[in-house]
């Protein structure tokens, strides 16, 4: 790599997974590794573990990021918050701050700390000090009704806190489409679809080559909140929480009632689930089971939260859906302290669950199109990312509107994070600023 003041760097702040690469004016490109447990690591799982320890006469509270955030957490010697997909909340106005030990956290206070323990682990590659930072964002934030100009806000205090305050923001399919378009021999339209953990984001871009350099222009985007994380839902919601007392009664002033199902909806979705432990639900839920005709599956629910069990739940969930990509059938099998959850899970079972979420995905491609102009035929190549992109139902959508022939893609993970920091090596990487 160059001396550092030719640098770049590119940073892909995923829901579930973050990369950084740097760049050089040469256009060699590499991510930020991280040793950990005598591994090499270029992903750095979105994750922030808070646990309290004494400190002399008293408590602090001592906090972990990445892999280092799951290994405290597994590890449990201490009272702890495991907090995961937070991206999530970003742009959602309703979020304002969470309670940790002592302190409060805005989304902002989340992020720098994650950021912290990113650099603390990276070493000294990661230098905001470089000429450019290029920082991914989604076409469209997760959430209901999701607030960009807050999101945002919220994205710049961040970066501001650790020195960032210069950094460019560019939508992260148009750093995947860069990373793409440099084995382009010919003139092409491309696709490009980022499935993330929150969102899904599509943008359509015309690359050339005048005398040698390769020019870009964007034709349109669109996203939507739902991806990998929206999937999970779908086996919490139909395999998870039925054995966990959703549909269940419980009495109260001398009628039968149907436990709220709100409980469940926060269950399913990995980012409210990590806050539950720390919000009035679990009261309320420890309230319910008292009068419950059927208290033992609210107990179970009330242990995965109590004993952060959501986690090990994540992995499970993920291993399922994972396996049905490549299987017609699979075994969901959970089993953390007294929860035993064990079931089969058909490929059309999920698919059918997720028809819903496949037909909006679909319509933001249109949609994508439509703002772009041009017509399925006028694409020349398709360029999936992300671990969706492999979801059976997911890859057919784009089989069926463009061809296998034009489909292609790239290491699920590196290829935004490659792209944005190589934008930041171009002579006006301030005209892909969003």
């Amino acid at each position: 790599m160059s001396a550092s003041s030719d640098l770049s760097i590119g940073i892909d702040f995923g829901t579930s997974n973050t990369v950084v690469a740097v760049a050089d004016s040469r256009g060699n490109v590499e991510a930020l590794t991280f040793d950990h447990g005598g591994e090499r690591l270029k992903v750095y799982v979105t994750a922030l573990c808070f646990w309290d320890e004494r400190h002399g006469n008293g408590l602090r509270t001592g906090v972990e990021g990445g892999p280092w955030a799951i290994e405290q957490f597994l590890e449990g010697l201490d009272p702890h918050r495991f907090i995961q997909s937070f991206k999530t909340f970003a742009g959602s106005a309703s979020f304002q701050e969470t309670r940790i030990f002592r302190d409060r956290y805005r989304f902002e206070d989340l992020l720098s700390t994650f950021l912290r323990t990113l650099m603390r682990h990276g070493g000294s590659q990661l230098d905001w000090g470089v000429r450019n930072v290029v920082i991914g964002r989604p076409v469209r934030f997760a959430g209901y009704n999701p607030d960009e100009a807050l999101a945002m806000q919220r994205y710049k205090a961040a970066f501001g806190k650790l020195g960032a305050d210069h950094a460019r923001y560019v939508y992260e399919p148009v750093g995947a489409a860069f990373f793409y378009a440099r084995q382009l021999n010919r003139d092409s339209t491309v696709l490009v679809a980022d499935f993330g953990g929150g969102t899904s984001d599509f943008s359509v871009m015309r690359f050339s080559r005048e005398a040698g350099a390769l020019r870009a222009e964007p034709l349109g985007h669109s996203g939507i909140g739902i991806a990998g994380d929206a999937f999970d839902y779908r086996i919490v919601d139909h395999v998870v929480s039925p054995r966990l007392g959703k549909g269940g009664l419980y009495r109260s002033m001398g009628k039968t009632l149907s436990i709220p199902n709100h409980y469940y909806a926060n269950f399913a979705r990995w980012n409210q689930l990590a806050m539950m432990k720390g919000s009035g639900d679990l009261k309320e839920l420890r309230d319910l089971a008292k009068t419950a005709l059927e208290p033992e599956p609210l107990e179970k629910f009330i242990d995965i939260i109590e004993y952060d069990l959501g986690f090990a739940l994540y992995r499970a969930v993920s291993a399922a859906k994972v396996a049905l990509s490549s299987q017609d059938e699979t075994e969901f099998r959970f089993q953390e302290g007294n929860v035993d959850i064990t079931a089969r899970i058909a490929r059309r079972d999920f698919e059918s669950w997720i028809a819903d979420d496949v037909r909006r995905i679909a319509e933001t491609v249109d949609d994508a199109l439509a703002k772009s102009g041009v017509g399925a035929h006028d694409i020349d190549k398709v360029f999936l990312t992300g671990g969706t992109s492999f979801v059976p139902a997911i890859r057919q959508l784009f089989v069926e509107r463009f061809g296998e022939e034009r489909l292609t893609s790239a290491d699920q993970f590196e290829s935004i994070a490659y792209g944005l920091a190589l934008i930041g090596q171009t002579a006006e990487p301030g005209r892909w600023a969003m």
